[in-house]
């Protein structure tokens, strides 16, 4: 049987912090401060923004 390799990026480690995160960060607000904060960040994502771009041409 192989030995497992050490990994050098754990993409489910980093997936769960990021999503325990938004948590923390979200858990106290209400519909309308949630929609605001989702907004916010889709707006500062350079990623989302260049594929509706792209979509809009």
């Amino acid at each position: 049987m192989k030995a497992k390799k050490e990994k050098d990026f754990d993409a489910v480690k980093m997936m769960r912090e990021i999503r325990d995160n938004i948590s923390k960060e979200t858990m106290n607000m209400n519909f309308e401060e949630l929609k605001e904060y989702m907004n916010e960040r889709l707006k500062k994502d350079q990623v989302v923004t260049d594929k509706k771009n792209i979509y809009l041409k």
